[in-house]
């Protein structure tokens, strides 16, 4: 019963500005590439600060929904402004360092045991994924499955199944990071590429080289717009 007097939660501001920019870049059929109108028209017509205007693309921005060019303005990078609700987003925000924190301390053990006990097996798995991603990427695509693939073959290569079990406990979380980090600018070539190292060490034995590899990738993963923005910010109007 005390749960459920528990005070309304209230939209923050910007929450609202966000749902009005996208009814009105469906209204106005804007299309990849289009231009939103500027921050002081935006402002003006909704009635709110700037400042709540700027949290709002903000918001956008982190959805990779669209790309702000300084002093240029923001432009749509797909068709639609559709987007996951921004308390979802301020969920995942907060969740993701603790996931960023476990791939990087599993993974990087993952890698240096996979290099050490990889079959020839392992090593042609490894291999399929990585042209599966590198497929993806060149057909326009983030990488997603190739990416998934790739680290699902480098964990069975460690042969290690506890390992490969924590692995599968957080695959969720797991796949909510590669989405968020795939999804910044240049980035699946960056991780592709990143990949390869991993997979190099891990073909000729070197656990070493093969543990730094993955500790780099995982932290370039960590570098992510969300991360940079804070939901608790709200502007005042």
């Amino acid at each position: 019963m005390a749960d459920a007097l528990r005070p309304v939660a209230r939209p923050r501001l910007y929450e609202q500005v966000v749902e009005r920019i996208r009814a009105y870049a469906a209204d106005a059929g804007l299309r990849a590439g289009d231009r939103l109108p500027p921050e002081r028209e935006l402002a003006e017509r909704l009635g709110v600060s700037r400042a709540s205007i700027k949290q709002a693309i903000v918001v956008l921005e982190v959805q990779g929904l669209v790309d702000t060019r300084h002093g240029g303005g923001s432009y749509l990078r797909h068709d639609r402004l559709d987007g996951e609700p921004v308390a979802e987003l301020v969920a995942r925000r907060q969740r993701l360092p603790d996931v960023l924190e476990a791939r990087e301390a599993l993974e990087t053990k993952i890698a240096e045991l996979a290099a050490l006990r990889r079959t020839d097996d392992d090593v042609l798995a490894i291999d399929r994924a990585l042209a599966a991603m590198r497929a993806e990427i060149d057909s326009g695509g983030l990488g997603i499955e190739g990416d998934r693939r790739f680290h699902a073959a480098v964990t069975q290569a460690a042969h290690n199944p506890l390992l490969a079990e924590f692995m599968r406990s957080i695959a969720e979380q797991i796949a909510e990071s590669r989405q968020e980090s795939l999804r910044q600018p240049g980035r699946p070539g960056r991780s592709l590429d990143q990949h390869e190292r991993i997979a190099d060490a891990i073909r000729t034995g070197d656990a070493r080289a093969a543990a730094a590899a993955m500790r780099r990738h995982v932290r370039t993963v960590s570098k992510v717009r969300l991360l940079s923005w804070n939901p608790a910010e709200e502007p005042g109007d």
